[in-house]
C-alpha cells in the first residue's frame, strides 16, 4: 500500500483539477454567448469575495473570488449568478432586450446554457482520444481463456473458448467492454449471450461481488463474472479519426455509467456512501497526481465528464434545470411566468444546498470517523 499523499500535494492538485475545469465549463458558456450576440457582464473563477477583477473593452468584468468551488458566467439581462431572468426587463421591448439573455431566440438560450456541459464533456473527449493517440487503443477479443476461483460464469455453464458477443443485449466487442456492462451489478443476474463453436447460446449469470482495494486503500465494489481473457491485451494504432471516436465512445460510456449508479442510488439498490463531494474529489487528485501526470489526466477526464454530467441534471439553477425550462417554453410557447421561474430556483438552490451538505459531510465522515 503506497502511503497518502501530503495535505499540500492534495490541495495543488485539486486546484489543478479543479481550476481548469471550471475555467472550460464557464468558457463554454460565454463563447457561445459571444457568437449569439449576448452580452457578458461577469466571468467569474470561484465565489464570495472578489481577489483580483479587470474590466475588458467589451465591459465584462472577468474575477476571481475566494472560494474556487464553482464559477459562473452572468449575462445581460440575469438577474443574479444563478442565470434567472431579471424582473426589471418584464414588458420591454424587443430592441431593449437586444444583446440580452432573455432577448435571444430559444434556440440561442439553450445552446449558450448547454455550452458548458458540453465544453466539458469536449474536454475528456480530447483527454481520451490523446491517449489513444499515443498508446493505441486497447483490443482484447472477448474469448473466455479460463475462470476465477468460484467464477459465476463458470458456475452458469459458460466454458473456455467461448465469445461473449452481448450482455443484457449489448454488443460485446472487446474484453474490455464486458467489465464495463457487468461492473455496477454485483449479486444482480445479467443474461451472458456466448458464440460457442458457431451456436448462439444466452445463460443468466448471477455476478460475483468483488470487494477490492487499491493501492491507496480505497474500497470499490465492483460485479464479476470471474472469467479471463484467452489472449494478452493489444493495443492498436490508430488515426486521428479513430482516436477521436475512441474520446467520444469512451466519455459517453462514463456517462452512461454514471446515470445508472445515480439511478441505483435514488432507488437505495447503492448505498449512498458511494457518492462522494469535494472532499473526496481532493482527495483522489492528490493520489492521482501521486502516481504520475498520465494517471492525474485521466482523472480529470472522469471529473470533467461528471461535471458535464450534473450540470445537466434537471434542477432549476443548474444547466439541466433550465434546460427543462426552455423545453417546457417550447411547448407552452411562451416562458414560464416569472413567480413560477422565481420559486423554480429558490427551491433548486435549496435542493443543491442541501446535497452539497450531504455529500460533503457524508465524505468527511468516512475520512475521519
Amino acid at each position: 500500500m503506497i502511503d497518502s499523499p501530503s495535505i499540500w500535494l492534495t490541495i495543488v492538485a485539486f486546484l489543478l483539477l479543479l481550476g481548469p475545469l471550471i475555467v472550460i465549463h464557464e468558457l463554454g458558456h460565454y463563447l457561445a454567448g459571444r457568437w449569439c450576440g449576448v452580452r457578458a457582464e461577469t466571468f467569474s473563477v470561484g465565489f464570495g469575495k472578489e481577489l483580483w477583477h479587470r474590466i475588458d473593452k467589451r465591459g465584462t468584468r472577468w474575477r476571481i473570488a475566494a472560494l474556487p468551488l464553482g464559477g459562473y458566467v452572468q449575462f445581460a439581462g440575469d438577474a443574479d449568478a444563478s442565470s434567472r431572468p431579471d424582473a426589471a426587463l418584464a414588458g420591454k421591448s424587443a430592441d431593449e432586450l437586444k444583446g440580452t439573455m432573455p432577448g435571444a431566440p430559444l434556440w440561442q438560450r439553450s445552446f449558450i446554457v448547454l455550452a458548458g456541459p458540453l465544453a466539458n464533456l469536449l474536454t475528456a473527449v480530447l483527454i481520451f482520444a490523446g491517449f489513444a493517440m499515443a498508446y493505441g487503443v486497447p483490443h482484447t477479443p472477448p474469448v473466455v481463456g479460463g475462470f476465477a476461483e468460484k467464477s459465476a460464469a463458470q458456475a452458469a455453464g459458460i466454458q473456455v473458448g467461448d465469445r461473449i458477443t452481448a450482455v443484457d443485449g449489448a454488443e460485446i466487442e472487446s474484453f474490455f467492454d464486458i467489465s464495463q456492462r457487468v461492473a455496477l451489478y454485483p449479486g444482480e443476474t445479467v443474461d451472458v449471450t456466448i458464440d460457442r463453436a458457431g451456436r448462439t447460446l444466452e445463460m443468466p449469470v448471477k455476478l460475483m461481488l468483488d470487494v477490492s482495494k487499491d493501492e491507496f486503500g480505497n474500497e470499490m465494489r465492483r460485479g464479476l463474472l470471474g472469467i479471463a481473457a484467452a489472449a494478452r491485451p493489444e493495443f492498436t494504432r490508430v488515426n486521428p479519426l479513430r482516436a477521436l471516436q475512441f474520446g467520444v465512445t469512451s466519455s459517453l460510456e462514463q456517462m452512461r455509467m454514471m446515470a445508472i449508479g445515480l439511478k441505483q442510488i435514488v432507488f437505495g439498490e447503492r448505498s449512498v456512501r458511494e457518492m462522494g463531494g469535494l472532499p473526496k474529489v481532493a482527495k483522489f487528485s492528490g493520489e492521482m497526481l501521486s502516481l504520475g501526470w498520465l494517471e492525474f489526466a485521466g482523472f480529470a477526464a472522469l471529473i470533467s465528464i461528471n461535471l458535464a454530467f450534473i450540470n445537466l441534471l434537471p434542477i432549476p439553477t443548474l444547466d439541466g434545470g433550465h434546460l427543462a425550462m426552455y423545453a417546457a417554453e417550447a411547448v407552452r410557447r411562451k416562458p414560464l411566468g416569472l413567480r413560477s421561474q422565481e420559486l423554480a430556483f429558490r427551491l433548486g438552490m435549496a435542493f443543491v444546498l442541501a446535497f452539497a451538505v450531504f455529500v460533503n459531510l457524508n465524505d468527511l465522515a468516512q475520512m475521519f470517523l
